[in-house]
């Protein structure tokens, strides 16, 4: 399929949702349906999604027209403050006293494997949209849980490979302490050493660091020719400033982050993340599609430009709406099977199907970060390079341990 051409949403739409036949008769419980955002509100991570996922899922729900069949659909909103404890209770609180039929997660990775737990255990969709870990759809999956957005090995794949094809091969990682860093930077290491690189050392630092001068010291004696960064949010962003600062990439070390997302570049600015490379699921401009939905995000936001994992929110919400309206029902159950039965095709997806370990088999976007002279104005911060396939993106079904995947 060739992902390059423009996407055709609503023509393979309509062909699609007819696939499914709804039912007579549509059983919504409390005669709401009700779908809980999670994730970081007010930290580190609250730019990566935020407020800015909960305009992207109201936005979906605008384009079915706020309701299924007569039943008014609400959004509601948690603040996970980055620790299980709280996206635990919240998620519990959630389904079994509220009656939220589905939660969309970008949530730290300790949160999102804790709710995955909880949710296939209450038979409620999960739908992940940001939370980096590849475990909710590998060891820990489960027939609730669905992948979104991307993983530790996305990210760090498209990320490690453009180091490798220029010949850099020898690397020290700065690494967030805790489940995604440290996973990010296994499933980096295992592409640097296939290919006969090297890693010769890391350091770990707490999530909400502001002085990376002790890491970036150890990066600059340790001989690497590329200092990988395991983290995000604003630990990204603090990082890769303080890194010009020492004046590491004009002494010949090359940085690369694991991920990054446009509003990243946004906040950190071109001079330090200028000519980066990064895979992505999307990205505001890719299309004319994404650029209409970003006129209409930013007239319901501030004037903001969404970033790859809102992109994402929307697409998440779309499909799930689409598959409550297909199987006349927000019982988890029926709902996943007609998610799974209907093909995925909106503004950032052309026809994609859901994978049987939950994820969702889109290819992945390769983009350079420009150059300051380069770049038009405003939010033009990619050049676009091409798709990886997403067979050769996401972790092979052949090493999955997911017990829902046939080998």
């Amino acid at each position: 399929m060739n992902y390059q051409k423009k996407l055709k949403g609503m023509a393979i739409l309509l062909a699609g949702t007819a696939l499914v036949a709804t039912p007579a008769a549509a059983e919504f419980s409390d005669d709401v349906i009700r779908i809980g955002i999670m994730n970081d509100q007010s930290g580190p991570y609250a730019d990566n999604c935020g407020t800015g996922s909960v305009t992207s899922a109201k936005l979906a729900v605008e384009d079915h027209g706020g309701a299924i069949n007569g039943t008014p659909i609400e959004i509601v909103i948690a603040d996970d403050q980055n620790k299980p404890d709280i996206g635990v209770s919240q998620a519990l609180k959630w389904v079994e006293e509220d009656g939220v039929d589905a939660i969309i997660g970008c949530s730290a990775s300790s949160i999102a494997l804790a709710v995955a737990d909880i949710m296939g255990d209450k038979n409620v969709p999960y739908l992940v949209a940001g939370s980096a870990t590849t475990e909710t759809t590998n060891s820990k999956c489960n027939a609730m849980t669905t992948n979104w957005a991307y993983n530790t090995y996305t990210l760090a794949k498209g990320s490690v490979q453009a180091q490798l094809d220029k010949g850099l091969d020898k690397w020290y990682f700065i690494t967030v302490d805790y489940t995604f860093g440290k996973a990010w930077q296994e499933d980096a290491t295992r592409f640097i050493e296939a290919a006969g690189g090297e890693v010769v050392g890391s350091t770990l630092h707490p999530l909400g660091a502001t002085d990376f001068s002790s890491q970036l010291l150890q990066a600059q004696a340790s001989g690497a020719t590329v200092i990988g960064i395991a983290n995000a949010g604003a630990d990204l962003a603090n990082v890769l400033k303080q890194a010009r600062e020492f004046g590491i990439m004009d002494a010949g070390q090359t940085l690369a982050p694991l991920g990054l997302q446009v509003n990243n570049v946004h906040a950190i600015g071109l001079e330090a993340t200028g000519g980066l490379v990064v895979s992505a699921p999307a990205y505001w401009a890719m299309n004319d599609e994404t650029k209409a939905f970003t006129a209409r995000y930013g007239a319901a936001f501030d004037d903001r430009t969404p970033n790859e994992s809102q992109l994402v929110t929307y697409s998440a919400v779309n499909h799930l709406l689409k598959a409550m309206e297909a199987s006349g029902t927000d019982g988890g159950e029926a709902v996943m099977a007609s998610m799974r039965e209907l093909p995925i095709t909106d503004m950032i997806s052309d026809n994609v199907m859901i994978r049987e370990d939950g994820v969702i088999n889109r290819p992945m976007l390769k983009v350079q970060v420009k150059s300051a002279d380069a770049t038009s104005g405003g939010w033009d911060y990619y050049d676009v390079q091409g798709w990886i396939d997403a067979g050769d993106v996401w972790p092979p079904l052949a090493d999955s341990v997911c017990p829902m995947v046939k080998m």
